[in-house]
């Protein structure tokens, strides 16, 4: 067995450890790009989920005389409630209502889950501050009807218009 060699073929460790820190590196740079697009999917949904709502209550005050839906001038965790079942004109719930519904079911403010409404006597500029405890998704304002979103902490306002708002991502 005088010329008899064994061909043993297969990567060093060294050509190992290479690729894995290679396909490390690219999973850094891709995974961020992923948290980044799903972020601004969120914003791009509350964006629209936001217009939706201003016309939607704007429709039901041009019905009612108008009023605010009552309990969503009430703020609270059932704020939504006049606005996701038919009413007559004088805001009673009844199944064979003239209006609405004008939502298909209370929104939910992707940002930070959140979907009570908070009342606040203030017209917020861009990324001001609602409620410093954020214990809701949404702030309104029963004297002027507006209505606005609140970010993930700190229960600062969306900025709907820009969206590098540091506060925006908060």
């Amino acid at each position: 067995m005088k010329g008899y060699r064994t061909n043993k073929r297969g990567f060093t460790l060294v050509e190992i450890l290479i690729v894995v820190i290679i396909l490390g590196i690219l999973a850094a740079i891709v995974i961020p790009q992923f948290t980044n697009a799903s972020q601004d999917a969120r914003k791009n949904s509350l964006t629209s989920q936001l217009q939706t709502i201003r016309s939607q209550v704007e429709l039901y005050k041009l019905q009612h005389l108008d009023q605010l839906p009552p309990k969503l001038a009430a703020g609270g965790a059932t704020a939504w409630d006049d606005m996701t079942v038919k009413t007559d004109a004088d805001h009673t719930h009844n199944a064979a209502g003239k209006f609405g519904p004008y939502l298909q079911a209370p929104p939910v403010n992707p940002l930070n889950n959140m979907f009570d409404v908070v009342l606040t006597a203030n017209d917020y500029g861009a990324g001001g501050q609602a409620n410093s405890d954020g214990t809701a998704g949404f702030v309104l304002n029963a004297t002027t009807g507006k209505i606005w979103a609140t970010t993930a902490l700190n229960g600062f306002i969306y900025n709907e218009g820009d969206a590098s708002d540091p506060h925006n991502d908060q």
